[in-house]
């Protein structure tokens, strides 16, 4: 999930990083549990979410 931010060049949304991994962002509930993972991540000092709801690599 790290690379795919990093690799992004800027802020990604989270269907993007799901899309990445192989997950269909068009079936309900299935992008939930990788958005708590990316919010973890981002409480954690890893990622930086924004207020719009995105997240990048924290410089």
């Amino acid at each position: 999930m790290l690379k795919i931010v990093q690799g992004a060049g800027g802020p990604v949304m989270v269907k993007e990083v799901g899309a990445e991994l192989g997950i269909d962002p068009a079936v309900p509930g299935r992008l939930e549990p990788l958005r708590g993972k990316l919010s973890k991540l981002a409480d954690r000092g890893w990622l930086h979410k924004l207020p719009n709801g995105t997240f990048t690599i924290r410089l």
